[in-house]
């Protein structure tokens, strides 16, 4: 290995070390500069002593071949990397604020706590959508950027699903950090993305009660008790927690990773719509589970195995976020129906969705509409009413449909800011019969496909067939 004169001022593979940083557990860090780069950067080195823990090494080759492979404003920027005669790892400097100097401060108010996690949720989803488990979320891997973005750190001990699990293959015990393991992680099962999930319900039981859900376990076995023992609930450590949040916490530690959230962002969306999350038993539960209970658990874990492993895009495939646009005009009826079968379908092939039901109230460019309309009333909450009432057809769970008025001057604009900003992944529309106005001006419908950041299907009503209108998607 080549011993590098690691001291300010000198220079590494064309790399000026400028000032040195706060070590790290595994590896040191510089601010480094070169002349054909014009944004901040920083040099991970590993520390590959003598003696060193040997996770260390396989962190170092996991991170170096994952790091080159994502992109997006939610990981660091790769730069370069040496070998193991030259090792070390440049990177993007990310200027922001760790989420670990927040917990100083807990408990935090709610809305705080809502807003770091659905960022870190947002972030943790577009690390999944590039086949990545992270694996090691804690809030020391967490910074929030200056324009408010997360962005995920240290890749060391995770799983790309297109790339050889070199940590899996190398160790027969679990590895992570004690508090946030999750448990399908403790039994060495790597592959399932609803183990960050876990991993930030422990972050946000943290950030909302100023406790950890299981302590601070050092050791594999103490690890596996999370696999029988159910998290005190985190409304017995701070009342002001509200029930809501308790069941967004609790759903997401749940042992079973089936009865967790299908998806960081469904997690992030429930976080964002406090108003819309189907509440359950969980929200109110005031202690933790008997001894009944847990010891049924402790059998079950007796008998645990890893589950077959799936891939990550498959996984999250069956998860998406479907979003309806639905007219409810009055003679919008035919369209209606349409749409609603072609919703139908989409719930039969996609199992675990959210379904968000949305309606675009238009509102005036130049002055607020009345609160009343002349009937006297309130036109947003009939509108709701009206939303459910069109929803009745779904047999889903409750925790999987939510319903949303937008108050907008621009239907189009409204569609795909809300599809954006809370990851749709689908949108279902229908679209009206042409008329000269509207190609003129063009539709809602042409709009949202033109700029949607995802999947549109657009639903017709063709000419009648037979006396009967039969819907067809387009």
């Amino acid at each position: 290995m080549v011993a590098y004169p690691f001291a300010t001022g000198a220079v590494i593979e064309g790399f000026r070390l400028d000032a040195q940083l706060d070590p790290g557990g595994m590896a040191n860090f510089w601010r480094v500069s070169r002349a054909d780069f014009d944004f901040p950067m920083v040099m991970k080195v590993p520390l590959l002593r003598r003696g060193e823990d040997p996770i260390t090494i396989v962190g170092f080759e996991v991170e170096q071949m994952i790091l080159p492979r994502l992109t997006g404003p939610h990981v660091p920027r790769f730069v370069a990397a040496g070998d193991f005669e030259r090792p070390y790892i440049v990177m993007e400097y990310v200027a922001g604020v760790p989420v670990k100097s927040y917990l100083a401060k807990t408990p935090l108010p709610t809305d705080d706590v809502a807003e770091i996690g659905a960022k870190i949720a947002f972030a943790l989803h577009e690390v999944h959508r590039q086949h990545v488990i992270h694996l090691d979320l804690k809030p020391s891997n967490v910074i929030l950027r200056e324009n408010g973005e997360a962005v995920l750190i240290d890749f060391g001990l995770s799983r790309h699903d297109q790339l050889p699990d070199l940590v899996g293959e190398e160790f027969d015990d679990p590895v992570g950090t004690g508090p946030y393991v999750a448990p399908e992680q403790v039994l060495r099962d790597r592959g399932d993305p609803r183990s960050d999930v876990f991993a930030l319900g422990v972050i946000l039981y943290f950030l909302a009660t100023g406790e950890r859900p299981f302590g601070e376990p050092q050791t594999a076995a103490e690890w596996k008790q999370r696999l029988w023992r159910d998290p005190a609930p985190p409304r017995l450590w701070n009342k002001q927690v509200p029930p809501w949040l308790q069941e967004v916490i609790l759903r997401c530690l749940e042992v079973d990773p089936n009865a967790r959230y299908a998806s960081a962002a469904q997690l992030a969306f429930d976080l964002q719509h406090p108003d819309a999350v189907a509440l359950t038993a969980r929200a109110e539960r005031a202690e933790r589970d008997g001894a009944l209970t847990v010891f049924k658990r402790w059998m079950r874990a007796r008998k645990a195995q890893p589950r077959r492993r799936r891939r990550l895009s498959g996984i999250l495939a069956r998860a998406p976020i479907v979003m309806v646009a639905i007219d409810l005009a009055s003679d919008a009826e035919p369209l209606s129906e349409a749409l609603a079968e072609a919703v139908r379908r989409t719930l039969v092939t996609q199992p675990s969705a959210r379904l968000a039901c949305v309606n675009v109230l238009k509102t005036s460019l130049v002055a607020l509409d009345p609160v009343e309309d002349a009937s006297g009333r309130n036109p947003h909450l009939q509108r709701l009413i009206e939303l459910k009432h069109w929803a009745r057809v779904f047999s889903i769970e409750e925790s999987r449909m939510t319903y949303h008025v937008i108050e907008s001057p621009d239907p189009a604009a409204a569609i795909v800011d809300y599809a954006r900003n809370t990851r749709v992944d689908h949108i279902v529309i229908g679209a009206r019969s042409s008329s000269t106005l509207r190609r003129y001006l063009g539709s809602v419908s042409a709009k949202v496909v033109a700029e949607a950041p995802c999947t549109v299907t657009v639903v017709r009503t063709p000419p009648l067939v037979s006396g009967r209108p039969e819907p067809s998607a387009a």
